[in-house]
């Protein structure tokens, strides 16, 4: 065998149908759509359309809720915090915030901080700045030795719109 003679298996490829190009290639006139109607149209979207009847996704019950000012905090509990000292990938000195915490791994996501929960043990003296902390996490680190200190993060977009306002008050002022 050649490479010059590699072949795909006899119906692996088909070629594609080149449709409305005149009587003789058998797919002229209407090119297989029938006669007029909607889907004989170019650019036809009818998926879910049940000839008039109410569609399944619109008769199934709606359900719950989504919160749109609902903060997005990643949930750190102190167990694994623990876990991170022991190990020793975890600094112990100066004060733990999002940034170490991300450092570390253990804190995904949450564009509106970090929020300390208390499941599993806690016995590190460590100072903890985070934007959110249960009443039992801040027992547990305070029992512990360390400090909680609670901050307000204020998400980019926010900042963008307070920077995009301050400059708006300032021209104002430089014009008066």
């Amino acid at each position: 065998m050649k490479l010059n003679e590699i072949l795909d298996n006899p119906g692996a490829r088909k070629s594609r149908m080149r449709v409305g190009r005149g009587i003789g290639s058998g797919k002229g006139k209407t090119a297989g759509r029938g006669q007029k109607g909607q889907k004989s149209r170019e650019g036809v979207s009818i998926n879910g359309f049940e000839g008039g009847q109410m569609p399944l996704h619109m008769r199934i019950p709606k359900r719950g809720f989504n919160n749109i000012f609902a903060k997005d905090y990643a949930e750190v509990n102190l167990g694994q915090l623990q876990k991170l000292v022991d190990a020793g990938t975890l600094a112990t000195d100066g004060t733990i915030d999002h940034a170490a915490l991300k450092a570390a791994g253990v804190a995904r996501g949450g564009k509106d901080g970090v929020r300390l929960l208390a499941k599993g043990t806690f016995s590190a003296k460590l100072a903890f700045r985070v934007a959110g902390v249960s009443k039992s996490a801040r027992e547990a680190v305070e029992a512990a030795g360390g400090s909680v200190e609670v901050i307000e993060v204020v998400p980019a977009q926010e900042k963008a719109a307070a920077k995009k306002g301050s400059t708006l008050a300032a021209k104002k002022a430089a014009r008066a």
